[in-house]
Order: structure tokens, then C-alpha cells, then sequence
């Protein structure tokens, strides 16, 4: 709803929720929003989620930037001006504050969150994309309508 554009073979899972009423919300190329997340913006912090990111279930993402291959764990907050970096991972339930970064190949865990520097290699979320790229496309073309 409102200013949102969404990249080709992206997806959005039953419940999940994005809202551009207050300012962009930019999702790239095949990037999964699953079941319940919420992802929310205000007229001063935009929300950006680059390309084959995954934002797990009940996630909440508002005014901030995800990088490309990341991935945003399930009922996890990522607040204003956080900035998650390449490949780096937000942990389930974890919550970062506004203006944190997580850098590339890092993970972010608790609440709040604390970081954890370069303990992830470039690999581990290309699984996750390509399984809801897959079920993704599958669902678009064999679905059918139940009258």
C-alpha cells in the first residue's frame, strides 16, 4: 500500500504486510517478505531491502537499509536508520536499535542486539533465496482459483 515498488521474481507471503503510506519502501529482485512481516517507513526514513534478502516471519522492519543477501530473522526489529550490510544475518527475535550497523558477514543477536563480526561467509543464505524463489514462481503458475 502506498509508495512500493517490488523487484521481479520477489515474494509476499499470506498476512505480511507493507505499508509506503508515509514515505518509500523500495524491495529488490527476489527478495521473500514471509508470513506476518511488517515493513513500515516514515516521511524522514525511507526502508530499503536490496536483492535476495529474506525477512523471516512476523519480522518488523521500519526506516531502515538491508543490504543484498541478508537475512532478517523471524518476529526480529530492525528500527530507523539501522543499516544491515551484505550477508549479514538479524537473529530470530533479535531487535537492532536505530542507527546500528551490522556489518557484512556479521550477525546481530538479542535485545538489543550485539554484534558478532565476520562470523558468516558469503553462502549461507543463497539456500533460503533460491527455496522461495522456487515456491515462489511455483505458486504463481499453479494456483488455481476455488470458486
Amino acid at each position: 500500500m502506498g509508495n512500493v515498488v517490488l523487484g521481479a521474481g520477489s515474494s509476499v507471503w499470506p498476512q505480511a504486510v507493507i505499508r509506503g503510506d508515509d514515505g518509500p519502501i523500495v524491495i529488490g529482485e527476489n527478495t521473500s517478505i514471509q508470513d506476518g512481516a511488517v515493513i513500515h517507513t516514515t516521511a524522514f526514513t525511507p526502508t530499503r531491502i536490496g536483492s535476495n534478502v529474506t525477512v523471516g516471519h512476523l519480522a518488523h522492519l521500519e526506516g531502515c537499509i538491508v543490504h543484498d543477501w541478508a537475512l532478517v530473522g523471524s518476529g526480529s526489529i530492525v528500527l530507523h536508520n539501522a543499516v544491515i550490510h551484505e550477508h549479514a544475518l538479524v537473529g530470530g527475535a533479535a531487535m537492532v536499535p536505530g542507527g546500528v550497523e551490522v556489518p557484512r558477514c556479521s550477525m546481530a543477536l538479542g535485545v538489543p542486539a550485539k554484534i558478532r563480526e565476520g562470523v558468516l561467509d558469503e553462502f549461507h543464505a543463497r539456500l533460503n533465496v533460491d527455496a522461495y524463489v522456487a515456491r515462489g514462481e511455483q505458486f504463481r503458475t499453479e494456483m488455481r482459483r476455488i470458486d
